[in-house]
């Protein structure tokens, strides 16, 4: 219970900079061509939407946990950092 509630902090913690990020989302589509780069959609996609994971994962995860299912809980919790390294890996092939 105390590492999923220090890992719903952290989550919770990390959401204002992904919020930024969102805001700063359409940068990704500064250079020349890059409207037409499935890459750069979903890495703004990516980028627009890791905010609300960041915030609905602890959530869902204190239900799932709430409910018996510590490794559901688990799961849902390691969304948000999943989604990032998800996000930065589509920064490398930009």
């Amino acid at each position: 219970m105390f590492w999923l509630g220090a890992a719903s902090l952290a989550s919770v913690a990390a959401a204002p900079a992904a919020w930024v990020w969102a805001i700063f989302s359409p940068l990704v589509f500064d250079r020349i061509g890059s409207l037409l780069n499935p890459l750069a959609w979903i890495a703004f996609l990516l980028m627009i939407s890791l905010w609300i994971i960041c915030l609905l994962a602890p959530c869902a995860a204190w239900v799932t946990f709430t409910r018996g299912d510590q490794r559901r809980a688990w799961i849902l919790m390691s969304a948000p950092p999943v989604w990032l390294g998800a996000m930065v890996l589509m920064f490398v092939f930009l």
